[in-house]
């Protein structure tokens, strides 16, 4: 797991994008300056994550959307840098996703006036694994659900005859990224309070409920070997020895993440109706994917947030 380095360089940049984004409207000039930095040090962080997701996680998506994070991350510091105003917008998206998502990745559980205060992600962890562990025992399996090498009650045990097989939900198997992301989107962007909250009721429910199938999809078809299929070529793929690996790497590195990608992409559609806003922040992205602009408005012929009426 990533280490102490990747957590100052997370929070580094976060802080950063937080005044950066507080600087906008005092100061536009010093907010320019303090948010490019902020992209510098993203970028940074990127880059030491991909060993990790690469070589010791084994996601090959994982590691390609890091290593392309970082001259990404460096090319919108210097576009910023450079007078495109409208990537405020997306460094102030990044600062909430930081918010959300970097309290749960950080905080260790602690003692307050003799209370016993569980870490969040622990809380996270168990409750999506007890969750996982309801529909596992509805599909019919039936599992040992144990304590994992963290201590806490997040695991699955199996067992293949002699051979123990266990999986276990980690923060991110819970679905706290993709909900960070779209929280970070909906929160930085400016729109009636009414419609951001109709689009978190749209993305956050479904990203759950998905998540949970994901995870139940992988501790069944891994826990019960069901996709031993192309063994050599699969550990071969994914650096492994261990042929017990390849149902979990086919269900997860390759059906999973496959599937996450294309539901990422549906909820996008579905929020951007309401909050048509966000179509700046992807007009952003697609600029310095492509170096061309684009007006995703007309193209997916939206109203403009006036036209839909006060009460939104």
């Amino acid at each position: 797991m990533p280490g102490l380095l990747s957590d100052a360089l997370a929070w580094a940049a976060i802080i950063t994008f937080i005044l950066g984004s507080l600087l906008v409207r005092r100061n536009e000039r010093t907010a320019r300056y303090v948010t490019a930095a902020a992209w510098t040090l993203f970028a940074a962080f990127w880059l030491q994550l991909v060993p990790y997701y690469a070589f010791e996680h084994k996601s090959y998506i994982e590691g390609f959307l890091s290593l392309a994070a970082v001259p990404a991350c460096l090319y919108a510091g210097y576009l910023l840098y450079s007078g495109r105003d409208t990537l405020f917008v997306l460094s102030k998206a990044v600062a909430a996703m930081g918010v959300i998502y970097l309290p749960f990745e950080t905080i260790p559980a602690f003692a307050l006036f003799g209370v016993s205060i569980p870490a969040p992600k622990g809380v996270l962890m168990e409750t999506v694994a007890t969750q996982t562990h309801f529909l596992v025992n509805a599909f019919g399996y039936h599992p040992e659900f144990i304590a994992g090498d963290q201590g806490y009650l997040n695991t699955f045990l199996f067992m293949d005859g002699d051979h123990r097989l266990t999986i276990s939900v980690v923060l991110a198997c819970t679905g706290l990224g993709s909900m960070a992301i779209f929280g970070g989107l909906i929160a930085a962007v400016e729109a009636p309070l009414r419609r951001k909250f109709r689009a978190l009721a749209i993305a956050i429910p479904i990203i759950y409920a998905l998540n949970l199938l994901r995870t139940t999809f992988i501790t069944i078809t891994f826990g019960k070997q069901y996709f031993q299929f192309f063994v050599d070529e699969i550990l071969l793929m994914f650096g492994s020895s261990d042929p017990y690996m390849v149902s979990f790497f086919i269900s997860d590195r390759i059906i999973s993440q496959f599937l996450a990608v294309l539901a990422l992409v549906g909820i996008t559609y579905l929020v951007v109706r309401e909050v048509p806003e966000l179509l700046t922040i992807i007009e952003d992205v697609l600029y310095m994917v492509t170096g061309d602009e684009y007006d995703l408005r007309e193209a997916l012929d939206l109203e403009t947030p006036k036209s839909r009426g006060g009460s939104a």
